[in-house]
């Protein structure tokens, strides 16, 4: 197998791939130090996969008089290259991609351009589109880059779709996996079941985004009825912003679940994980003030660390809410196992040299 197919196997298999925040200076610059430090962050966590030009990454990297899209895949897609060089691995590359179909098929197509392996194709923003506009947009990117579909949550500009809906994707050649971030456990069911059903199942690979329910999503066995058989489908890895930051213990934490989930029983100690893990989310995404500190939160622990220089936004009204600063402080002191702080403190030195 090539690189690519090597990629998309293992995304297949399911991975850890944390969604990228963007590095910025004090001017709200492009910051290429910083984000390659952040890159050699998560590459040596273990992350199986990387996601840039995503929510987590701001949305308005896409603006013209900002025009951070390009910079941003050339650059991470160039240090995934340099770690695959240097420790003989693959990374999988996955690109966000937005807009209607002309924007869509441009972004897949740079995405194409920079050695990106699948693109994480974002409803957000076209709430007025048909169901129909829909599916053929995701049918115009599929023939440009392998798809993987985002059911985005209201909150952060996503609608909500009908079974029907997810029943057409699932029929898409080159749909090869399902974001599901849809914060709620009605919507989540759809998405599995249609998949499940679908006669592309096994070329269809669940990951969650549902921040709020990580660990339930992934020890979680879903079974459906077909034609008198029983199917059995399941979330095999993560694409998460709340994977950006303690990204060493989320991948401690992602090969211990696979374990679990291959017992007859979820243990009690997974069960109060789940929750813990939840309440951490709960800080980072700011979800007392309907997360809109959420990308802020993130920054704040990544500066804590060392690994970002401040919490800066492009948007200079986004920032952290009131009270917010005040619960990561308590996530921090309540939940000492789920921190990387030691590993990155061991390692910022050397990473710091890799980008010199």
């Amino acid at each position: 197998m090539n690189r690519h197919e090597i990629a998309l196997q293992k995304l297949k298999n399911g991975t850890v791939i944390p969604a990228t925040p963007l590095a910025l200076d004090e001017n709200r610059q492009f910051d290429r130090k910083g984000q390659r430090l952040l890159m050699n962050y998560y590459l040596n966590c273990g992350v199986g996969g990387i996601a840039t030009a995503v929510h987590t990454t701001q949305f308005e990297i896409r603006k013209p008089e900002i025009a951070l899209f390009e910079p941003i895949l050339s650059t991470v897609s160039e240090e995934i290259d340099r770690f695959e060089k240097k420790n003989n691995t693959v990374i999988v590359k996955v690109a966000g991609v937005c807009g209607k179909i002309e924007q869509a098929v441009a972004e897949a197509s740079l995405a194409k351009k920079y050695g990106f392996d699948a693109v994480l194709l974002s409803p957000g923003g076209l709430n007025d589109m048909t169901e129909d506009y829909m599916i053929e947009r995701t049918k115009a990117v599929a023939e440009i880059m392998p798809v993987i579909g985002f059911y985005l949550q209201t909150a952060c500009s996503g609608r909500q779709f009908t079974y029907n809906y997810w029943e057409r994707l699932c029929a898409i050649p080159n749909v090869i996996a399902i974001k599901c971030a849809s914060f709620n456990r009605y919507t989540t069911l759809d998405v599995v079941r249609a998949a499940a059903l679908s006669e592309r199942n096994e070329e269809i690979t669940l990951y969650t985004g549902n921040d709020d329910n990580i660990v339930i999503d992934l020890l979680t066995k879903y079974k459906f009825e077909k034609n008198g058989k029983t199917v059995v489908k399941g979330f095999e890895g993560g694409l998460l912003g709340h994977w950006s930051v303690w990204t060493k213990r989320a991948v401690e934490m992602f090969e211990k679940i696979k374990i679990e989930k291959e017992k007859d029983t979820i243990s009690t100690e997974m069960l109060t994980l789940a929750a813990e893990v939840t309440d951490t989310n709960s800080a980072f995404f700011d979800t007392a003030h309907n997360f809109s500190g959420c990308i802020a939160g993130l920054h704040e622990i990544l500066r804590r660390q060392g690994l970002m220089s401040n919490i800066h936004c492009l948007n200079p009204e986004e920032g952290l809410s009131e009270g917010q600063l005040e619960e990561l402080d308590r996530i921090q002191r309540t939940y000492p196992h789920l921190n990387d702080d030691a590993f990155i403190k061991e390692h910022l030195a050397e990473w710091k040299a890799n980008i010199q």
